[in-house]
């Protein structure tokens, strides 16, 4: 409530009503923050005052385990220079990205758009991150992390869609000995043709270039490491099942569910039409319905053979609930810890517990 109130107006103000300035100067915030281990650890001791024994909530997905299921989606860190700081937060894994092969600027600002009354955003930020070679030099250079990290690989804009399996395999070589996972992302709408690379013949040419490279005796490579497909919203069941078969032939360890959307039919009315016209990608509550429905369709043709991170409009411990029981085996965030602050993830995890709690004292009552 105190965020809502007094510091999420306070960041408005700072980015001089710009979005992507007060984003910049959050995220600067952390990145001071990780550089000190002293600052980081009383980061983390701050935000545990108070917070439950998690452990209950830990998994095990892809073959990585994870301290709790609510994490940071790819967006929020892309050069991978506040990883500390959000790990301290208390989020269980953090997804740093999308990176391409070469730096780009991304599209031209403004490019970020707030939707407050319905907590969203529009953004067409086009993939602006420093390139795979920068963030590669700076993980290199880090501290061991506390929790799983993520790294989120795109086309460049430059690279045409008939060598998109050679960019991302470049990029893929540079990151590989810094991310526990990567996710191919071939679904943002902000990069021109990339959702192309949904389709059956890309995206199995994709795929059965790119994840040999992941396996167990590559040079230097000792272990094999999870592969994951992040999908759009915009999909028809019939694109999303053969997505689904392609994954399962080609060895994706999981989906990620879902990107943003293009549809605004989720906005309240009265958002006014210059906004609500704006192009780039939809996320928050207005996404949330359309996320879970995405989720428990691929759950339900996956089953337990590729695990799925539920993404989208998720704000509340009722929303990580429902995309849990949609099947989702881990949840991203992204809209939901701008409008909600900071405590997100450890308010989120306490939801959690007391459905662990709950269904604890159920057994115990039932006698089992």
């Amino acid at each position: 409530m105190l965020y809502r109130r007094a510091i999420y107006p306070t960041l408005v103000r700072l980015g001089s009503g710009d979005p992507e300035t007060a984003h910049e100067r959050v995220l600067a915030a952390l990145a001071f923050v990780s550089r000190s281990p002293v600052l980081t650890r009383a980061l983390d001791i701050a935000m545990a005052l108070g917070q439950p024994d998690s452990s209950s909530l830990a998994r095990e997905v892809f073959g990585l385990r994870f301290p709790h299921p609510v994490g940071l989606a790819a967006g929020f860190e892309k050069n991978a220079v506040a990883l500390h700081a959000l790990a301290a937060l208390g989020f269980g894994f953090v997804e740093a990205g999308t990176i391409t092969r070469v730096a780009q600027p991304g599209n031209p600002r403004p490019r970020l758009f707030r939707i407050p009354a319905d907590e969203a955003l529009i953004n067409r930020m086009g993939f602006n991150n420093e390139g795979a070679e920068a963030v590669a030099a700076r993980l290199k250079r880090m501290r061991p992390l506390s929790i799983p990290l993520g790294l989120s690989l795109g086309k460049s804009k430059a690279t045409p869609l008939e060598e998109a399996a050679t960019d991302y395999l470049a990029t893929l070589d540079t990151l590989y000995p810094y991310g526990d996972y990567f996710a191919v992302n071939v679904s943002s709408p902000n990069t021109p043709g990339l959702r192309e690379l949904q389709d059956s013949d890309r995206l199995d040419g994709l795929l059965t270039a790119v994840i040999p490279q992941l396996r167990a005796g590559q040079e230097g490579r000792v272990a094999p490491k999870p592969l994951l497909v992040k999908v759009a919203p915009d999909l028809d069941e019939a694109t999303l099942e053969r997505i689904v078969d392609i994954c399962l032939a080609r060895g994706a360890s999981g989906l990620i569910a879902v990107n943003t959307t293009l549809d605004r039919s989720g906005l309240s009315a009265d958002v006014p039409a210059p906004l609500r016209d704006q192009p780039g990608g939809l996320s928050g509550r207005p996404l949330h319905a359309r996320a879970v429905e995405v989720v428990r369709f691929l759950s339900e043709r996956a089953g337990d053979r590729l695990p799925i991170v539920g993404c989208g409009g998720i704000s509340t411990a009722d929303d990580a609930r429902r995309m849990l029981d949609a099947g989702a085996a881990l949840l991203q965030l992204y809209t939901g810890f701008i409008f909600q602050g900071p405590a997100i993830a450890r308010q989120m995890t306490r939801g959690l517990l007391a459905d662990v709690a709950s269904a604890s004292e159920a057994h115990v009552l039932n006698g089992e």
